[in-house]
C-alpha cells in the first residue's frame, strides 16, 4: 500500500508541476525535477527501492524513446558532413572542461571522467520550441544543430560505454584491459547490428502477422529490454543498450510506424521518465549544494561556456558567419535527460560525490532555463542586422 502511495503522488505531482512548468514557458522537465524535490520535503519515505527501480526503467525508456523517435539515421546525409566539425569541436571543448574542473578540485580520474562525459551531450528539445517560433528550424543554423545534437547523443553514450567500464574495475586500466574494454563495446555493437540487418527484420515481418492485440507493441519492448539486458551482460549500463535498441528499431520501417511510436512515447513520457526526473530531484542534497557554492558556480559557468565556445569556434572552421555562429553555439548549451541519465549511473555505481550530482542538477536547470530566452535574443539580433542592411 505504501508503494502504490508512494507512485501515486509522484506521479500526480510530476504531472502538476510539469503542466506549471510548460504554461509558464519552462520544459515539464523542470516541474518534474520540482516534483521530487517536494515529495522529499513532505515525505521522505524509509524505503525507496521500487521508486528507484521505477526511475530505472524511466532512464532506459528515456534512452530507448530518444534512439526510437529521435534518431533519424537516413535524415542525416545532408547536413552529417558539415555538422562533423562543430560537433568534434563542442564536445571535445566540453569535455576538457568537465575533466579539468574535476581535477582541479581534486577529484579522481573516473569522477572527473564521468563530470566530462555529463558536460558533452545537447538537449535540441529544449530549444526546438524557440525555433520553430523564430521560424529558424529549417535554417542553416537550425538544420545543423538538429545534426550536431543527434551526434552528440551517439558520441555521448559511446563516452559513457567506456567510462562506465572503467568505473566498474575501480581502477585506472592498463592497455590490455583497455583493448578488453574496447572488445566488449565491438561484440556489443556487432550483436546490434546483427540484429538490426539480419534477426528482427523477418521478425517484425511475422510479428505483424500475429492476431494477439499489441503484439507489434509488445515486441518493440521486448527489444528495448533485451538489449538494456544485453548491455548489462557486457559490463554497460541497462539505459545503454536501450538507446542503440532504438536506434536499430528507428531505421526499420515495420518497427516504426506512427501507432508505436505514439504508444512507446506514452509508455515512456506518460509513467516511466516523470518518476525519472522525479527521482533526480528527490536525489538532490540540498546542503550539498549549499556547501559546495564556488563549485556549483563553475559546473553552471563552464558547462555552459564551453559548449558555446566549442560551437561557435567549430562553425567558425566551417565558414559561418559570427551571427549564425552565435545562434548555433547557444543552441548547444542546454542539457536535460541524457546528462542527468549519466550523473545518475555515476551515483548508482558510487563514483561521484553528492556535490557533483546536484550541481550538475542545477546545471541542467539552469541550461533549460537560460538558453531559450538567449537563443531568441541571439536570432533577434541578427533579423534586427539583416533588415537594418536592407
Amino acid at each position: 500500500m505504501e508503494v502504490l502511495f508512494q507512485i501515486l503522488i509522484i506521479l500526480f505531482l510530476a504531472r502538476i508541476l510539469g503542466e506549471v512548468s510548460e504554461r509558464i514557458g519552462l520544459p515539464s522537465i523542470v516541474g518534474e525535477i520540482a516534483a521530487g524535490f517536494t515529495f522529499a520535503l513532505f515525505f521522505r519515505p524509509e524505503n525507496t527501492e521500487i521508486f528507484k527501480f521505477f526511475a530505472e526503467l524511466g532512464a532506459i525508456f528515456l534512452l530507448f524513446s530518444a534512439g526510437y523517435r529521435e534518431v533519424h539515421l537516413k535524415d542525416l546525409e545532408d547536413t552529417s558532413r558539415s555538422a562533423l566539425i562543430p560537433t568534434i569541436s563542442q564536445i571535445f571543448v566540453s569535455f576538457c572542461f568537465g575533466f579539468f574542473l574535476g581535477r582541479a578540485f581534486d577529484f579522481g580520474i573516473v569522477e572527473s571522467l564521468f563530470m566530462a562525459v555529463a558536460f558533452s551531450p545537447t538537449s535540441i528539445s529544449v530549444v526546438v520550441r524557440t525555433l520553430i517560433e523564430s521560424d529558424y528550424l529549417s535554417s542553416k543554423p537550425g538544420s545543423l544543430m538538429l545534426t550536431s545534437a543527434i551526434y552528440d547523443d551517439i558520441i555521448g553514450i559511446f563516452l559513457l560505454s567506456m567510462v562506465v567500464s572503467l568505473a566498474t574495475s575501480n581502477q585506472f586500466p592498463s592497455g590490455s584491459s583497455m583493448l578488453i574494454i574496447l572488445a566488449k563495446i565491438a561484440v556489443f555493437l556487432f550483436i546490434m547490428l546483427l540484429l538490426g540487418l539480419k534477426l528482427l527484420p523477418p521478425a517484425f515481418g511475422y510479428i505483424q502477422k500475429m492476431h494477439t492485440r499489441e503484439s507489434l507493441f509488445s515486441f518493440v519492448i521486448i527489444v528495448a529490454l533485451l538489449s538494456a539486458f544485453l548491455s548489462q551482460a557486457f559490463g554497460l549500463h541497462a539505459a545503454i543498450g536501450a538507446f542503440f535498441a532504438g536506434v536499430v528499431l528507428s531505421d526499420l520501417p515495420l518497427a516504426k510506424i506512427d501507432t508505436v511510436q505514439k504508444k512507446v512515447s506514452g509508455l515512456a513520457y506518460g509513467l516511466f521518465t516523470p518518476i525519472f526526473f522525479a527521482f533526480i530531484g528527490f536525489s538532490v542534497e540540498i546542503p550539498a549544494v549549499g556547501a559546495s557554492g564556488f563549485f556549483a558556480a563553475a559546473v553552471i559557468v563552464l558547462a555552459l561556456a564551453a559548449k558555446f565556445i566549442g560551437g561557435f569556434g567549430g562553425t567558425k572552421l566551417i565558414g559561418f558567419k559570427n551571427k549564425d555562429s552565435l545562434i548555433f553555439g547557444i543552441g548547444m548549451m542546454p542539457r536535460a535527460g541524457v546528462e542527468l541519465v549519466i550523473i545518475s549511473i555515476g551515483r548508482e555505481l558510487g563514483v561521484i560525490r553528492e556535490e557533483i550530482f546536484s550541481a550538475i542538477v542545477l546545471m541542467v536547470v539552469v541550461s533549460i532555463i537560460i538558453s531559450p530566452f538567449l537563443l531568441e535574443r541571439a536570432i533577434r539580433y541578427k533579423e534586427r542586422e539583416t533588415n537594418f542592411a536592407r
